[in-house]
């Protein structure tokens, strides 16, 4: 699996708040609508918190809202928030020879990872949202 579950329900959570930009949600709500445990999903909020993706608003009508806009939220931005994606910048086995340049095999993976993370930085959580029904003519 390339993606952590952590990673996962934190992408749901963010696509949950986006659907509703503007009506504070509680965990509970959250929870029940993408079929995250609540327990796990407050700690992901957190983390979404540190990062400042999303805030918490207490009181009667207190829950979590986005702190940005869908459209300047990349799904990067949300996976680094909880689960950052690792590049490999030496050799993992700490093989001498390899001195400071990765061999073909590692350097073929940093290179895959960085695709990812290009791509990954070029779609919005905008470009997870539902797409509204088009009328039928």
């Amino acid at each position: 699996m390339i993606f952590s579950q952590t990673s996962e329900y934190a992408l749901r959570a963010v696509v949950e708040l986006a659907i509703h930009s503007n009506t504070p949600l509680t965990t509970q709500q959250i929870a029940e609508t993408t079929k995250i445990p609540a327990g796990y999903l407050s700690k992901v909020l957190q983390s979404l918190g540190r990062s400042n993706l999303v805030r918490s608003q207490r009181g009667l009508h207190g829950g979590y809202l986005l702190t940005r806009s869908p459209e300047t939220i990349t799904v990067l931005d949300v996976v680094n928030a909880v689960d950052p994606i690792q590049r490999i910048t030496c050799c993992p086995l700490d093989l001498k020879e390899h001195g400071d340049k990765l061999c073909p095999l590692h350097q073929k993976m940093d290179t895959a990872i960085g695709k990812m993370e290009e791509s990954l930085g070029g779609s919005t959580i905008a470009d997870m949202l539902p797409k509204p029904e088009s009328p039928v003519s």
